[in-house]
């Protein structure tokens, strides 16, 4: 598989081209009703022929993103009502024990079947990944220093090339970190638990937003302990408001910690403004309880700069933030990072006792990748393609669904969450997709108290394939049914 382009190296030229104006229009530089270049413009600012450009703006208009006006040109659709947002989510004021697994693992088990669309997990497209240079670095390094093949890695927190780099990349963002506060793991999992482990204990309550990732959940499960749900809005994030106020009641007090993602939040997408991460981060502090920060789609962005982490407000070291390069760079090395905080030696000592060190030759590896400049080049392509994906999924859902269902519109990362009109219940839904070969996630997946019965999740990381659409096609064809009969 060559390396990520646009879309893949096989697609036309036309798609391509239709793909990059799909960005634009997904993240608002074109809005609803302007006006898109001229085919003769096209052609002179793209190099293409007119045949080219007559193709990608006909491949938009058959997508509902544009609409052909005679003697005038090509233009942004207005998006209807079935385009709003879902609003801001009412979980129970109580604190909830945890019980996932079971739809977890049939959802992810038709993530296997290579008949059904994978449309559940939020797994990216292989193609998406630089493999070719990945290669080239791996068995460079494997070269270079043999040793890490066949002697036991002593350096349990991570190799301290990696930590530099990693470390590196953040200060870039303005979170200034040290290096030995970061540790090394297998995956951000890994480092969740970490984290959960230094300062919660089974009975302990976890604070999170709702909805919130179900992997969030599983591991709450697993180390028995509670979640309490946190209203969360689907461009802003979790309410600070709504947390102080969990805070002061009964169910807030044996809160331990609050587990956020600040930025491209799963399954909502959303992003807390900056000034609410810092009353976040203030919040926390003042009331003695750490804060975990997911910040695995952060680097994610779809335009403009990577939005601050909420690390980067911490002057208390009571922020633990917890990242991987599995949804930006190498999904199968499964390398993770910690940064620990106040906690980081505690977590460094945790890290031992629990896998002992990461693989170190994928380590070295990846830290050449960063040194050398070629994460961040692989970057610049991969946001542009996800954005397009989340934008032509968005613009599929509007087509295909009913009247009335709701969409998130994220900034960053590469799931949508939709909430769907009348009284479907997505838990049915599931049932008879799977049948029909399509799979996603439905929304108590991502509820301690199994809300969002009438919300799905979907996968916009996989590449967009005739296949792919009729999968959705059918999916709406399967809502549409259930609404009618409802």
């Amino acid at each position: 598989m060559s390396e990520f382009e646009y879309t893949s190296a096989a697609a036309p030229i036309y798609t391509r081209l239709a793909d990059e104006l799909c960005l634009l229009i997904g993240n608002g530089q074109l809005r609803p009703g302007e006006r898109l270049p001229s085919v003769r413009r096209l052609s002179r600012q793209k190099k293409v022929s007119a045949t080219t450009a007559i193709a990608a703006l006909r491949s938009l208009e058959t997508r509902g993103l544009v609409e052909a006006r005679p003697q005038s040109g090509y233009f942004v659709r207005a998006r209807g009502a079935q385009s709003e947002e879902p609003a801001m989510t009412r979980p129970p004021a109580a604190a909830k024990t945890v019980g996932v697994d079971n739809l977890m693992v049939r959802m992810i088990d038709a993530a296997l079947n290579p008949d059904i669309a994978p449309l559940g997990t939020a797994a990216p497209d292989p193609a998406w990944f630089p493999v070719r240079r990945l290669q080239r670095i791996i068995a460079s390094t494997v070269r270079r220093h043999p040793e890490l093949l066949v002697t036991c890695c002593p350096y349990y927190a991570g190799l301290d090339t990696l930590r530099h780099q990693v470390a590196r990349h953040y200060a870039a963002l303005g979170c200034v970190v040290a290096q030995d506060e970061v540790v090394i793991t297998n995956g951000c999992t890994e480092a969740l638990n970490l984290a959960l482990n230094a300062v919660a204990a089974p009975g302990d309550t976890i604070a999170i937003e709702s909805p919130c990732y179900y992997g969030f959940l599983q591991i709450i499960e697993k180390r028995g302990l509670k979640a309490l749900e946190i209203a969360t809005h689907p461009r802003d994030g979790l309410s600070v408001d709504a947390l102080q106020n969990a805070l002061v009641s009964r169910a807030g007090r044996s809160v331990k910690a609050c587990l956020v993602s600040p930025n491209f939040s799963n399954p909502m997408g959303a992003t807390m403004p900056e000034g609410e991460k810092r009353r976040l981060v203030a919040l926390c502090e003042q009331h003695g309880i750490a804060l975990i920060e997911d910040d695995v789609y952060a680097d994610l962005q779809h335009n403009g700069p990577r939005p601050l982490s909420a690390k980067a407000f911490d002057r208390s070291g009571n922020v633990m933030l917890c990242s991987s390069f599995t949804k930006t760079l190498a999904p199968g090395a499964r390398v993770g990072w910690i940064f620990g905080g106040r906690y980081a030696e505690d977590i460094r000592l945790r890290k031992f006792a629990l896998s002992g060190a990461t693989p170190a030759i994928l380590q070295e590896a990846l830290a050449e990748m960063l040194r050398t400049g070629g994460y961040e080049r692989h970057m610049l392509k991969l946001r542009r393609g996800y954005a397009a994906q989340v934008a032509r999924m968005a613009a599929a859902v509007s087509e295909y669904f009913p009247a009335g269902t709701r969409i998130t519109q994220p900034a960053g990362g590469f799931v949508i969450w939709l909430e769907l009109p009348g009284k479907i219940d997505t838990l049915a839904l599931f049932e008879k997709a799977i049948v029909e070969g399509v799979n996603f996630a439905p929304g108590p997946l991502f509820s301690a108290s199994g809300r969002y019965g009438n919300y799905l999740r979907l996968n916009c990381g996989r590449m967009w394939t005739p296949g792919i659409e009729r999968a959705l096609m059918r999916l709406g064809q399967l809502v549409k049914a259930e609404l009618a009969a409802a």
